[in-house]
């Protein structure tokens, strides 16, 4: 730095909005307008003379009347340099323009030499630290191209502007400042130095300009956009174009709800959009018909005749919609039926099933259409675990899986051949025949009666109408088989 120059450091904030000027007590007031922490570096060294300073300090006064001050908009912090550099006032001490005024009116030099080293030192490591004791609010964004030999503050995230008021090396000067240098570095008499109060001042906000497009109340099917109300006092109106976002980057893909038209949108690849307009005195709209776990971005251009402004975009992601299930719904020997749910035919365009016996079976797949929610699978082993795995693939390219384990029934053969055979005039003799793989008894009743057997094929009962027989297996019964008895002469039938 050189003799009278002011370091504007900016803690550059990224949004959208533009300055606005409306006349009050003869000041044009920029509202809305910008978003940032802008810290000057004020050389009161000795080599300053008083009538120097008091023009400098004037000069800081007229260039910060017109900004809003306070959260959400503009902070301004001053440190002073010289032998042991101060911070004067940091960002949060002033949220009124009256009292950041009266600051700069207290403000006093503080002689000695011009230590720049330790003032920038002190600038990076704690006036524009994030959460530091300057103030300097963590969640602004930060440029990063500020040239050499600023590479410590260009680290921090910080852009510069300098005036020079003395003769300096514009060489040297020029690789301090931040690009664009034409617009950020300034040589003038301390006597002349309103004339660049305009300028620099435009400077400032082409950095600090608000150009934020906020998304709240995200849900499965809609989404509210937020923006500062940068057409308050110019009249037009506002485009809103969303979209949903390709698989392969930036465009378009169907939208939904909320009004206006739809077409194709450049800016969006060439894909399909819905359009919404809103006056020019509303400063939100909410998007609705949106698809459940669907990446969008919106696109807001604010139109008037009386300023040309930038659009701005945001991308956001819908929640997902309600957690599926999947469930077996029907279970055979050979046979599993699987069903899905809740069918989301407007964003998933198919289902891919995947199964295999278990520990380590062969891996089979079929694909099932969007607007269905259930397969049967076919040809399995009897008495086998399997898993099951559903994968719903998405148009928008994402893919949500849900795996089962799922047991066919054991297989119980049925009972081939029943026989009673009279015993004397008092008993029955029941004999039969079946598949003895897997038989863990029988299951025998008569007369309503019931009785479990053993494993032997013949028993001897006392006499009755009607006797049946079932085979029993670990899961399940096998099919059985009925015989009825008739006792005349002592013979069964």
């Amino acid at each position: 730095l050189v003799k009278g120059s002011v370091c504007t450091c900016v803690h550059v904030c990224v949004c959208l909005c533009v300055c606005v000027c409306v006349v009050s007590l003869h000041v044009c007031v920029l509202l809305n307008c910008c978003e940032g922490d802008v810290l000057f570096l004020l050389d009161s060294s000795g080599s300053v003379s008083s009538y120097e300073y008091t023009r400098m300090l004037g000069f800081l006064s007229e260039l910060l009347l017109p900004f809003s001050l306070g959260e959400d908009q503009v902070k301004v912090g001053l440190l002073q340099v010289g032998s042991r550099p101060r911070l004067e006032f940091g960002f949060d001490a002033h949220s009124t323009q009256d009292g950041l005024q009266e600051a700069l009116r207290r403000t006093q030099p503080l002689r000695g030499d011009t230590n720049t080293e330790e003032a920038l030192r002190m600038a990076r490591d704690w006036v524009l630290a994030p959460g530091g004791r300057g103030g300097a609010r963590a969640e602004l964004p930060r440029p990063g191209n500020v040239l050499a030999p600023m590479a410590a503050l260009r680290e921090a995230g910080v852009a510069v502007l300098l005036v020079s008021t003395g003769h300096g090396n514009y060489q040297v000067l020029r690789q301090v400042v931040s690009p664009p240098i034409e617009n950020n570095l300034y040589f003038v008499d301390i006597d002349d130095m309103s004339i660049i109060t305009e300028d620099l001042r435009e400077a400032i906000i082409e950095v600090i300009r608000a150009r934020r497009l906020n998304v709240h109340d995200v849900s499965t099917n809609s989404a509210k956009l937020q923006w500062r109300p940068v057409l308050a006092g110019l009249g037009g109106y506002y485009e809103i174009r969303f979209g949903p976002v390709p698989t392969g980057g930036a465009g378009g893909g169907t939208g939904g709800g909320g009004g206006g038209g739809s077409g194709t949108s450049p800016s969006q690849g060439g894909g399909e959009y819905q359009r919404l307009v809103r006056p020019a005195d509303i400063s939100s709209a909410v998007l609705t018909g949106l698809r459940p776990d669907t990446t969008y971005r919106a696109t807001l251009t604010p139109e008037s005749n009386e300023d040309v402004l930038t659009p701005i975009s945001v991308t956001f992601t819908t929640k997902p919609g309600p957690s599926p299930l999947l469930t077996v719904s029907e279970s055979g020997q050979t046979s599993i039926k699987v069903s899905w749910g809740p069918l989301q035919p407007e964003s998933v365009s198919s289902y891919l099933v995947e199964y295999s016996a278990l520990p380590t079976g062969k891996l089979h797949t079929l694909t099932v259409s969007g607007g269905q929610n259930y397969t049967l699978l076919r040809d399995l082993h009897p008495d086998t675990t399997y898993l099951v795995t559903v994968s719903a693939r998405h148009a928008s390219g994402r893919e949500r899986a849900l795996s089962v384990k799922a047991c066919t029934q054991e297989a119980a053969p049925a009972l081939t051949d029943l026989q009673l055979t009279a015993v004397g005039s008092g008993s029955v003799q029941v004999d039969w025949r079946g598949q003895a793989d897997g038989v863990r008894g029988y299951w025998l009743t008569w007369q309503g009666a019931a009785a479990p057997g053993g494993h032997s094929n013949s028993l001897l009962l006392p006499p009755a109408a009607r006797v049946c027989v079932s085979p029993v297996y670990r899961a399940a019964r096998g099919d059985g088989l009925c015989c009825t008895a008739r006792f005349n002469t002592g013979e069964g039938s």
